[in-house]
């Protein structure tokens, strides 16, 4: 399927997508939608014949465990509620620890780089097969950007997305902007990575901005697109026609005729595009599985598991480094990581800056250092309100935020926060 120029769908901005000219598609973040409760901005855009692609983070199909079946169930819907031509996801790992590895549950709040090893593509494969057959339509996979190299890995980027499409006909999302972030972060060079992946499996483009800092390149989707990764859509162009191109903007956002800027920037590029139409569509069944095929065996998927809560333990929990890989860089993952809860805590629960003003962000972080987050947001939102309940606060603060605590919280709190809001109760 075809799908021209596109925009990422975003609350914040969603009056100025529907006025952009020019706009063939959006991308939706699957976990923000309920299928039976569409913003409106999408049921005009879908009404006006404009495609939705719902956009997963939460899979974790990288990941050492099977997919939950619940997320699977509810992206199906999902797409289905969209009429959705496909749905996409992420080769990542988002959470570790748990059964497999007798530990505590861990969840990073972010995507995480897989290794490229052959127990890593064995449990991708079998997990994305596993989505394969709960999914509707055809599943697209994003690479991603990384801060830091797994030790020994088996193959390049390219290589490894090579056999992921070969062994299951999977299609491909590729993100030009988190090529060039690991060209920074990595060393890992675009055009290489592009001449080794299977180009005819691509089902679109991503492409965004980001910051370099102290030689770190931060994909932060809140700075405008420069030249740099125009450059490497142009090398993808060279190669292949992509069927769709979509500008991806998460914070931060511009006027609209900065967004129409981008997207004209965009359409320069593909006006370079060969002649010759894209190639045939690939991955849209997936592909033939012989019968002497198997999936990982229990080792594989244990070695993986134990590697991974290794690495998020050290990430989120301050335990340490694991071998091989470098402690620097990883202090700036760690470090990006609690930057990110922060900012979404702050989108889930918008009365905790309000109520905390300047202080808000440090004293998250200083929380975020010695509490890993298992349970997502929302009970990250409250578990870091009744650990500043057991500080001595400004008695106004105190009283805001125990209010808020008593109005969302499911269960009783522990010890002195309980004594604490058994007083608010008497002086209120």
């Amino acid at each position: 399927m075809e799908l021209g120029i596109g925009i990422g769908w975003r609350p914040e901005i969603a009056d100025a997508i529907e006025r952009l000219p020019g706009v063939d598609w959006v991308e939706a973040v699957a976990e923000n939608l309920c299928p039976g409760h569409l913003p409106e901005s999408l049921v005009r855009l879908r009404r006006r014949g404009v495609t939705v692609v719902p956009h997963g983070v939460s899979l974790g199909l990288g990941g050492a465990d099977r997919p939950d079946a619940g997320r699977l169930a509810d992206l199906a819907a999902l797409a289905q509620a969209l009429s959705a031509p496909l749905v996409t996801e992420h080769i990542a790992f988002v959470r570790a620890g748990g059964a497999l590895t007798a530990s505590p549950r861990l969840e990073a709040g972010h995507l995480l780089p897989v290794p490229r090893t052959w127990d890593a593509l064995e449990v991708l494969c079998e997990n994305v097969r596993i989505a394969q057959d709960s999914l509707p339509v055809p599943l697209a996979l994003e690479n991603i950007a990384a801060l830091v190299n797994w030790p020994d890995e088996d193959m390049t980027e390219g290589q490894f997305l090579a056999e992921l499409v070969e062994r299951t006909g999977v299609r491909l999302l590729i993100d030009v902007a988190n090529l060039h972030t690991n060209r920074v972060n990595r060393g890992e060079d675009p055009a290489k990575a592009l001449s080794e992946l299977p180009v005819e499996a691509i089902a679109y483009v991503h492409v965004a901005g980001g910051v370099e800092k102290d030689g770190v390149w931060h994909d932060t989707h809140a700075h405008p697109v420069g030249a740099e990764v125009l450059d490497v859509l142009a090398e993808l162009v060279s190669r292949v026609t992509p069927r769709g191109v979509l500008l991806e903007r998460d914070d931060a956002f511009g006027p609209e005729e900065e967004l129409a800027g981008e997207l004209g920037a965009i359409r320069r590029v593909l006006a370079g595009a060969p002649t010759a139409g894209p190639a045939a569509p690939a991955g849209l069944r997936p592909a033939h599985r012989s019968s002497d095929e198997q999936g990982p065996g229990t080792d594989a998927r244990l070695r993986l598991a134990l590697a991974q809560a290794s690495l998020l333990s050290a990430l989120v929990a301050g335990t340490p480094v694991p071998y091989g890989f470098d402690a620097t860089r990883l202090r700036v993952q760690a470090r990006a990581l609690a930057a990110k809860r922060a900012d979404v805590v702050a989108k889930v629960a918008p009365e905790l800056p309000r109520i905390l003003g300047d202080a808000y962000r440090p004293a998250y972080l200083a929380y975020a250092r010695s509490r890993p987050m298992g349970d997502g947001y929302r009970r990250d939102a409250l578990d870091f309100v009744e650990s500043l309940l057991k500080e001595d606060l400004d008695g106004d603060v105190a009283r805001q935020l125990g209010r808020w605590w008593k109005e969302r919280a499911g269960a009783r709190p522990q010890g002195r926060t309980a004594r604490f809001l058994k007083g608010l109760v008497r002086a209120a």
